[in-house]
């Protein structure tokens, strides 16, 4: 399956035929479990699995079938031969491009429950017809998804790359440094700034890499690489508890292979290591089953 989903803000008037439903309890994602494989249901409505959801939503076409999304309660039943688990445990486990449209589901969830009322009047706020936005019934005020840019770099010195270990990390990994764009910055502003700001060094020739939406709650993150300029690693100790340069054969435990900050250092080690390119880093962050 290589088709993408086409958006929509118009569903089908009744829902008579079997349509793939992305049903989230508490951010994790129902799906079917057949051996070793997990996929997406695909059943006229929730319904029909016993579920009840609090809210849902149209997301438009896969291939001509309907998407839904859907939240249930966390402790409502989970049907035969199903489960919840979390998009960081599913990534690579569930096909493309169901794990992007999943990525799209939660954060179009997420951002709902969020913004039940009006931020102008207090009153409560309906779905807009036709695109993704909240419409205020009262004062007419509209409210799109929410999305928080976040730039996220690899610093590299003469063949080595700076990674630091956050307070926000619940296991032991380092990764590259990332921060979120502040009101009248541009995004090569924000590297410089939180570079400094978390390790005390300057960069320069800062080049766009790529970008990833990181539904976790709402981020788009925009990758850049960079080289380091001067200054010497003074960190923070209130966002970071450990930095280093490492030396590409010799890196610690990095984040897994569903983030753009792996990306960046697969890229690191695939430039600089490249006989080694296929085997490492050895050592990545693993994921339970409800992450």
């Amino acid at each position: 399956m290589h088709e993408r989903l086409i958006s929509s803000g118009n569903p089908p008037s009744a829902k008579v035929a079997p349509a793939l439903w992305f049903i989230f309890a508490a951010q994790k994602l129902l799906v079917l479990e057949e051996g070793a494989s997990v996929s997406i249901p695909r059943i006229v409505a929730p319904a029909s699995l016993g579920i009840s959801p609090l809210r849902e939503r149209y997301l438009g076409t896969l291939a001509g079938l309907d998407c839904y999304c859907a939240a249930v309660p966390e402790d409502g039943p989970i049907p035969p031969k199903m489960g919840f688990y979390g998009l960081r445990y599913l990534f690579g486990r569930l096909a493309e491009p169901l794990f992007t449209i999943a990525l799209k589901a939660v954060h179009l969830l997420e951002w709902e429950a969020t913004t039940r009322y009006c931020g102008r009047c207090g009153r409560e706020m309906a779905s807009a017809k036709e695109i993704n936005a909240r419409e205020c019934v009262g004062c007419g005020m509209v409210a799109f998804p929410r999305i928080s840019p976040a730039v996220i770099v690899l610093v590299e010195r003469d063949g080595q790359v700076l990674l630091a270990r956050s307070t926000r990390f619940t296991a032991d990994f380092y990764s590259v440094l990332a921060g979120f764009v502040e009101p009248g910055e541009t995004l090569e502003d924000t590297v410089h700034r939180e570079i400094e700001e978390e390790v005390g060094i300057k960069v320069k020739n800062v080049r766009y890499f790529s970008s990833q939406a990181w539904p976790f709650p709402d981020s788009l993150m925009i990758g850049f690489t960079a080289e380091y300029a001067s200054g010497e690693i003074r960190i923070d100790k209130t966002e970071i508890v450990e930095a280093g340069w490492f030396d590409p054969d010799k890196l610690p435990t990095v984040p897994g292979k569903i983030s753009i900050a792996r990306r960046l250092i697969d890229w690191f080690v695939e430039t600089r290591l490249p006989e080694k390119a296929p085997t490492a880093p050895a050592a990545e962050r693993s994921y339970d089953p409800g992450e």
